[in-house]
């Protein structure tokens, strides 16, 4: 018989003090002088696969951290990270160790009782990748709910292309991507957080008689094309290859938010998702009008790592988003 200590962590400037509960079992004489402390800090290193990261999420310092990876690398006869570029990387045993650590994380939480996530005390950050239009149409509600459920949870949001961001969650370096995925890899979970129809913009001076846009007056305009770096074909023009035609472009830019402004006052076409219309507060002088040609609608995602589904903080961070789209 052994008592084996559950985690609670807080950390201490001369080391790790722990708050422990426990309870007795038997059959585990394997574990004696193995500190079992040391497998929820390894959870998190295997999760985030960045040491300051891991240090965040545990509520713990870098150094705590560090040392406790130090005898990691003891206890298991391996380096665990290995340091590539400015990046970690998991080894092999590393990776072997993952599923059966986070089964027995799993296995003692649900004899100790489920944790829970209270978002109105806990302080923490969710990393977060969108373009400038997930900023646009998801950021405002997000936050204003935010300020009210949860002020002490704050938010680091980048920008990155599709498969850059998807590489992103594979690599832990996000905790949720949004935007328009048409496929996903293998352990990335999705859900679709709405669907969004395309709307075209003109100056209203150079819109033509009587307003009428058909496919001729639509493709003798110069376009500004939205792209992040690193994009394809657009739905858009993969819309107008599908019926043997294709646009002249005077611009490609990645910002959707300055797009509309640059029509303003020029003879520019602009083809937008229809919310992002609903940020701009000034669109006086500008004809809004239906494509001359159907364009499908698409799927706006937000996206994780499999990792993730058991983690109650980042569920809770998935049904927001939801709800406030």
């Amino acid at each position: 018989m052994m008592n084996l200590h559950v985690v609670s962590l807080c950390d201490q400037a001369d080391g790790w003090k722990f708050d422990l509960g426990s309870f007795g079992m038997s059959d585990v004489n394997s574990l004696r002088g193995i500190d079992l402390n040391l497998l929820v800090v390894l959870q998190a290193l295997l999760t985030e696969q960045h040491v300051s990261r891991a240090a965040a999420r545990l509520n713990m310092s870098q150094p705590a951290v560090s040392h406790a990876l130090g005898r990691l690398r003891e206890l298991f006869e391996d380096p665990l990270l290995i340091r590539q570029g400015r990046r970690l990387t998991l080894s092999a045993k590393a990776r072997q160790l993952g599923p059966p650590l986070a089964q027995a994380i799993r296995h003692i939480a649900d004899v100790v009782g489920p944790g829970t996530f209270d978002p109105a005390s806990e302080r923490m950050t969710f990393r977060l990748a969108m373009s400038d239009y997930g900023s646009s149409v998801v950021l405002p509600s997000l936050m204003r709910a935010m300020r009210r459920f949860a002020p002490n949870v704050s938010l680091s949001v980048t920008q990155a292309g599709r498969e850059a961001m998807l590489r992103q969650v594979l690599e832990g370096e996000i905790d949720l991507a949004f935007g328009v995925f048409p496929s996903q890899p293998d352990r990335i979970e999705h859900e679709e957080l709405f669907t969004e129809s395309f709307l075209c913009l003109s100056d209203a001076g150079h819109a033509p008689a009587a307003a009428i846009w058909d496919l001729d007056a639509y493709l003798a305009r110069p376009h500004i094309l939205v792209a992040t770096s690193g994009e394809g074909t657009t739905e858009i023009d993969a819309a107008l290859l599908s019926i043997g035609v294709t646009r002249d472009i005077a611009m490609v830019l990645p910002h959707w938010s300055a797009a509309p402004r640059l029509v303003h006052g020029t003879d520019l076409l602009l083809t937008i998702a229809s919310r992002a219309l609903g940020t701009f507060e000034n669109l006086s002088g500008i004809t809004v009008f239906e494509p001359p040609f159907p364009i499908a609608t698409f799927s706006f995602k937000q996206v994780w790592h499999e990792r993730k589904n058991a983690d109650q903080a980042h569920r809770w961070m998935r049904n927001l988003v939801q709800e406030c789209c």
